[in-house]
């Protein structure tokens, strides 16, 4: 980092609040350039093996990011890998072109990657065959030391002093060739992530809370793939509206054949179909094309041919057998909703109540997110079935074992103890 962003990290971190007097003019923040220009899109291995050889050589972190082209391609696939590091300079990979980049990840094993927001980049990253052994994630590091904001703009900003460009986020990176304005923004989302990663290392120190931000990266990087998600179709926009069997076997049906339509022609599913256009069919439970066709979502603009394959979706959920239709609701992997607490068990959902104002208390003496000092889902499975005696111990142990980090554990176990104890003690209300 500069003198000059050492300063504006210095005194963004440590600003101790006030506004400049009126007849001072505020400083222009100057717009980010990139300080190498904007190199080359790589798209031949001769070119990549360059690229392993200087990453491999380079010093120091490394700063990691990809673009996807969510809401326009099937998945979410990286079409554009940036990255940036000390004596290597800034590379931007096609991974179209260049589809296994294992020989870059190996390269860089045992680097520490800086990235901003690293659970959406991970596993497009973890597809081409890059992996993190350590990583430092700007986002998260942002939330543990309390900024209002975290988004990569407003954090570069607000603790570098640097604007950068905006406008590109949401375009789609599919597109070849790629044009030169989106290159150059995407040559600055690593530009300064290092930077930005030991600002925020000196400020997580001086707030105590450097190890627990080390816990967490740790977490993220040993983290194994997700599973798949059981029943997707049942994460359609609009659900709730849905509530007969036969209904919800239209959604099922509609759903599943719209993906398949989506991964074929890779197109986003909802550019296939929207989800309204789906709820509104099962609600309906259309007898025919023409019915099909007076529904939102089907008559404008789409071919006979369309309806035809949509009706042939209904007319098959509208074919099953009682024994076939999905069930009204999933099975429950934990508790139930906390808004059927009260009724199913009133003391467990005065637990959940003391013990969700105090981590609330809590997390904001620690200046702090309540969900990433303890997830939600966390603190109501130990209020559900709470140990048989809740002292330090057995809470500290139930942590634990729902995956808390132990800096988690040891901020947490004693609030919630006493949010235990105290609704233990009280009265029941006959």
């Amino acid at each position: 980092m500069t003198d000059a962003q050492e300063t504006a990290a210095d005194s963004s971190l440590r600003t101790t609040g006030g506004a400049p007097p009126d007849d001072v003019e505020p400083a222009p923040i100057p717009l980010l350039e990139p300080r190498d220009g904007i190199p080359p899109v790589i798209t031949d291995e001769d070119a990549l093996a360059e690229v392993i050889a200087k990453f491999g050589a380079g010093s120091g972190p490394v700063a990691v990011d990809a673009e996807r082209a969510s809401g326009y391609r099937y998945g979410q696939r990286a079409y554009l890998v940036q990255l940036r590091r000390e004596g290597a300079g800034t590379a931007l990979i096609d991974p179209v072109a260049c589809p296994d980049l294992s020989g870059l990840g190996e390269a860089l094993s045992g680097v520490e990657w800086v990235l901003h927001a690293a659970t959406q980049d991970l596993p497009c990253l973890r597809e081409i065959g890059m992996v993190p052994s350590r990583l430092f994630d700007t986002e998260l590091a942002g939330r543990l030391a309390g900024f209002p904001r975290v988004g990569l703009g407003a954090m570069v900003e607000g603790v570098l002093g640097f604007v950068l460009e905006k406008g590109h986020s949401a375009v789609d990176w599919s597109t070849r060739p790629l044009p030169e304005p989106w290159l150059r923004y995407a040559a600055l989302d690593v530009e300064l992530l290092v930077d930005l990663r030991d600002a925020l290392e000196k400020e997580l120190d001086r707030q105590g809370k450097l190890e627990w931000a080390r816990e967490e990266f740790d977490a993220i990087a040993s983290a194994p793939p997700p599973e798949p998600r059981k029943d997707p179709w049942r994460r359609t926009s609009g659900m709730h509206k849905v509530r007969r069997r036969r209904q919800m076997a239209v959604v099922r049906e509609l759903w599943q054949t719209r993906d398949g339509v989506a991964q074929r022609r890779d197109i986003s599913p909802g550019k296939v179909l929207g989800d309204a256009a789906i709820v509104e069919a099962a609600l309906a439970v259309p007898a025919n094309v023409h019915a099909l066709a007076a529904l939102n979502g089907f008559g404008h603009r789409m071919g006979r041919r369309q309806l035809e394959q949509w009706q042939a979706a209904v007319d098959r959920a509208k074919e099953l057998p009682d024994v076939e239709l999905p069930q009204p609701g999933q099975p429950l992997a934990g508790p139930p909703p906390p808004r059927a607490w009260a009724e199913k068990d009133p003391e467990a959902a005065a637990r959940l109540s003391a013990a969700r104002a105090a981590v609330s208390a809590l997390a904001e003496t620690l200046n702090m997110p309540q969900e990433n000092l303890i997830t939600p889902d966390t603190v109501r499975r130990v209020c559900w079935e709470p140990p048989s005696t809740p002292d330090a111990a057995s809470v500290a142990a139930s942590l634990a074992g729902f995956g808390a980090r132990p800096w988690q554990v040891e901020q947490v176990t004693p609030v919630l103890v006493a949010a235990l104890a105290a609704r233990a003690k009280a009265p029941t209300q006959d």
